[in-house]
Parts: C-alpha cells; sequence; structure tokens
C-alpha cells in the first residue's frame, strides 16, 4: 500500500590512476577505503565486518551451490585480510569489492532516505580522493560514479528490498522481469557506445543493459541475470527474503534514482498481494533489454507473449495505472508522501518521455548526458565514434564537483535536486532513526574501542573482563530504532553497561 519498506543501495566505483592506466585497481581501492577511514579519526576502523551469517551461495529457487561450483565472486562470504572493509557510523559498509570501492548504505525505509544516505556515500567517496591527492608520495586516485569503464568491464549499482518470504519467488520474476526491461528509460545513466565492449558506434540509454545474458540465476559479474536469485536476507529468514536487484544504473539525477527504488517498491507490493492479474511477459526479454536500451528515441516495439506490441513507455503506463488502482483500493482517498511523491513524478515523467524524451533533461540522467553530448556533437561535428565523446561519458561521473561535468550542470541549477545539502551533511556520520541501522551506527560512535565485529544482522562486542565476545543478534531490521534503544545508548556509558541493560530489557 506504500513505497515504504526497508531498502538499500550499493554503489561501486570506477576507479583509475590519471596516466598511469597499468595502476592495480585492487591496491588502489584499498587507499581509497583506509583513507577515508583515517580521516574520521578511525572511529570504525577497528570494527571488521562480521561474515558468519552471510549465505551467498543459497538460491532463492530452492536450492544452494556447491562451494567447489561457485565462481570466486560469488563466496562473498569469505574474508580476504588483504582488502580493506570497514563499518561507518552512519550504519554503512565501506570496503574493496571485485576491484572497486564500495559504499553499501545503511538500511532505511523510504526512496528519498535512500537517495539521501546513498548522496552520503558520493561525499565520503570524495573526501577519500580529497585526502589521497594532498598525501606526499601518493598518486592521485579518480573515482566515478558510473556503471562501466567503455571497455568491457562493468561493476554494479545492486540495490535492496526486503520482501515477505511468504510472496512465490516465481511471481516475483514473472511480474518483474517485463519491468525491469522497461524501467530503463527512466532510470538509465546513458552511455557512449553499444555492446559489452562499446566497439559499435552510438549513444544508449542503459549503462549495464548489454552486459546481461540471462533471465534469472545467481551470479552477478559472470552470466548476469535480470533477476538476482540470491536468497541472503540479513533478517529472519522465515520471514523475509531480501530482493537483490543487480540490473539499475548509478543515478546522479535525483528523480531518476527517487523513481528507481519507489516505482520498484510499489510494483513489489503488487506482487506481495497478488494484484498484478495480467501476463505482461516479454518475449525474449534478454534481447529485448537490449535494443531498448539502444533506442534513445523510445520508439522500439516490445513484443509481448499475449501478441501485443508496445513501447517501453507505454509497458511502464500499464503497470503505473495498476499501481494507481492498487493504491486507490487499498488506501482510499489518502496515502502517505513518499507514495504520492513517486506517483506524481512517475506520471510527469512518462507523459514528459511520451511526448519527447528531451523534456526530462533536468530529471533523468542518460537524458541530460545525452543532450550534454549532442551539444558537443554540433559544435564540433563529431560522430558518435570520436573518442572524445567516450571521453565527456566518462567525465561526465567523475565525483569531483570540480571537475565530473553532472556536477557542473547541477550548480548551473540545470539539474532538478531533491536532496538538501545538509541532510546529506548529517548523513555523513549519522545513522537513519528508524532501522536497525540506528543501533549499528550509535555503537559505532559510542563504543567503537569495545567493538570487535558488525554486520547487518548483529553486532560483536569485546568488553573488557569477559572472557567471551559477545554478540548482538539484529535479525528484525525494524528493531535497535532511535525509539526503542536510543534513550538506552544515551544512557549507558559503556558497553558493558548497554548488554547488561539490553538483557535485562529482553529479560
Amino acid at each position: 500500500m506504500t513505497v515504504r519498506r526497508v531498502m538499500g543501495i550499493e554503489t561501486e566505483y570506477g576507479i583509475s590512476v590519471p596516466g598511469d592506466p597499468t595502476a592495480n585497481p585492487m591496491l588502489l581501492s584499498g587507499y581509497v577505503v583506509n583513507a577515508y577511514a583515517s580521516s574520521r579519526g578511525s572511529r570504525a576502523a577497528r570494527a571488521s565486518w562480521d561474515y558468519e551469517d552471510e549465505m551467498p551461495l543459497r538460491d532463492a529457487r530452492g536450492f544452494e551451490v556447491a562451494r567447489h561450483l561457485a565462481d570466486s565472486g560469488q563466496l562473498t562470504d569469505e574474508e580476504d585480510p588483504t582488502l580493506a572493509n570497514v563499518v561507518l557510523t552512519n550504519g554503512a559498509r565501506l570496503y574493496v569489492d571485485h576491484a572497486h570501492p564500495e559504499y553499501s548504505s545503511p538500511e532505511v525505509t523510504s526512496p528519498r532516505a535512500a537517495l539521501c544516505w546513498d548522496r552520503a556515500g558520493e561525499q565520503i567517496m570524495l573526501e577519500s580522493v580529497r585526502r589521497l591527492s594532498s598525501m606526499p608520495g601518493t598518486a592521485g586516485v579518480n573515482l566515478y560514479k558510473n556503471n562501466t569503464d567503455g571497455k568491457g568491464a562493468s561493476y554494479g549499482t545492486h540495490e535492496n528490498y526486503l520482501m515477505r518470504r511468504e510472496t512465490p519467488f516465481s511471481d516475483i520474476t514473472r511480474h518483474l522481469i517485463p519491468f525491469f526491461v522497461a524501467r530503463q528509460v527512466m532510470c538509465g545513466a546513458g552511455r557512449v557506445g553499444i555492446g559489452q565492449d562499446s566497439t559499435e558506434a552510438g549513444f544508449q540509454i542503459a549503462q549495464r543493459s548489454d552486459f546481461f545474458e540471462v533471465e534469472v540465476g545467481l551470479e552477478t559479474t559472470l552470466k548476469r541475470p535480470i533477476i538476482n536469485t540470491r536468497d541472503e536476507p540479513h533478517a529472519v529468514a522465515a520471514l523475509y527474503r531480501r530482493l537483490h536487484v543487480i540490473i539499475g544504473d548509478a543515478n546522479q539525477c535525483d528523480v531518476a534514482g527517487l523513481l528507481k527504488m519507489g516505482t520498484t517498491s510499489l510494483v513489489l507490493a503488487m506482487i506481495e498481494d497478488k494484484f498484478i492479474d495480467e501476463d505482461l511477459g516479454v518475449r525474449k526479454p534478454v534481447a529485448t533489454l537490449h535494443k531498448v536500451s539502444h533506442d534513445p528515441g523510445l520508439q522500439h516495439l516490445l513484443e509481448m507473449r499475449d501478441g501485443r506490441t508496445m513501447t517501453a513507455v507505454q509497458l511502464l503506463w500499464i503497470y503505473f495505472e495498476k499501481a494507481e488502482r492498487y493504491l486507490q483500493s487499498r488506501s482510499p482517498g489518502a496515502i502517505d508522501e513518499d507514495t504520492a511523491e513517486v506517483m506524481s513524478l512517475w506520471s510527469s515523467v512518462l507523459t514528459k518521455l511520451e511526448r519527447d524524451p528531451m523534456e526530462c533533461v533536468r530529471e533523468i540522467d542518460w537524458v541530460a548526458k545525452l543532450s550534454l553530448l549532442q551539444g558537443y556533437r554540433d559544435r564540433d561535428g563529431l560522430q558518435w565514434s570520436d573518442h572524445r565523446l567516450k571521453a565527456i561519458d566518462i567525465q561526465w561521473s567523475d565525483i569531483r564537483p570540480e571537475k565530473g561535468l553532472f556536477h557542473r550542470l547541477a550548480q548551473r541549477g540545470r539539474i532538478d535536486s531533491l536532496t538538501g545539502d545538509a541532510e546529506v551533511k548529517a548523513a555523513i556520520t549519522n545513522p537513519p532513526e528508524d532501522t536497525r541501522a540506528y543501533f549499528r551506527g550509535r555503537c559505532l560512535e559510542k563504543y567503537s574501542a569495545e567493538i570487535a565485529a558488525a554486520s547487518w544482522d548483529s553486532v560483536i562486542f569485546d568488553v573488557p573482563g569477559q572472557a567471551a565476545l559477545q554478540r548482538v543478534p539484529m535479525l528484525e531490521p525494524l528493531r535497535g530504532t532511535r525509539q526503542g534503544v536510543g534513550d538506552l545508548i544515551d544512557r549507558s556509558p559503556d558497553a558493558s553497561t548497554l548488554l547488561r541493560e539490553l538483557a535485562a530489557a529482553n529479560g
């Protein structure tokens, strides 16, 4: 009945050293993570990641892949002591993942909050870059909020949504695949080049689409699936599943980012409540995903399983109209502010995309990027194969405000903003107050010397005088909030007192 649910965003950043294409990205990524940890007085640096409850090989289709058959990139439950990995006071995780620095936001409960803490991640990465550039003898590192280097490598921006376990996974795949095929016209980040290695000249809507090869699967780096089946809830497994979405792009436009999270959450709500009673299946969804991305004119016709043909925008209108009826049937006359905002922006953006995609130049990443690139093409007579356009594409996503072309447009008031500087600044060090991230973040801030490790669903204390480590499980994502434990943390001067009070409160 609402866009609100537990959700979060994981963002891997592109990384390079100017003038040194042979630089080791894994080593550089470690520099980035450690630079931020040291710049914050290393409050969070001592706490390592707790891998005990990670289950990366469990598949939502009812089986578990044998470890000897898994690709090494899937074994995210194995600690690599050579890689930097810290937990932050805002409840987020900052670490090295597949040779990229990754910021995994804390759990939040609304699309706006997801935007805010994702923006905080950008500022954390920016501080790392600036700190590294000021260190004598250290090569400057550039970071990019994008999803491909234009040379055949892709890295992810993943979304996470908590769902009811009772929802059949077959329902999720049936109704989400066509939605994801079409969703990119609202949320794609735009890219110069066609194909995984960008060898074909042209511009496409999404950065990630060409890297997807199958409809459903467990992998995230090979044979990428439209629907990822990793069954790792980080919550009470009997009640919840965490839908791990790997197909989205890294958004810099707030409107596109809000729509990515908000519309997906609404579609999931309809799936959970069995409200979608129509077959919206698309024929050859992987090939269609690619073709939609390759058509910035938005005229490509999707072939539906029932024989109809329609554009991606027309398919999104069907999802919108179903969401409108769903909300009216569940909440007649009153919907919450977050849901109302998503529905309003969804309708507005679809109307503009249908009329003329360039009307979304202030709201949608790929449109804003295409407008800028077209300006260079018109001015200098450039073909899409010109290497200068690929360089502009990369510079678009540079996180430095004085260098990144997106940031320069935003500074000139040419991009619509939904997040304020003050709230993003607060989110850099403070956790959300309405999820378990509050407990994790506050404990890291107040008891850092007494915390051995943490994860999404636990905090492990190393209390002086105690023979064993003390684990506090947090399997309910909506417990451990400010309302639930704020006063308790405030009045507990040390971890020993906190643990004693928690034990008394839980009987």
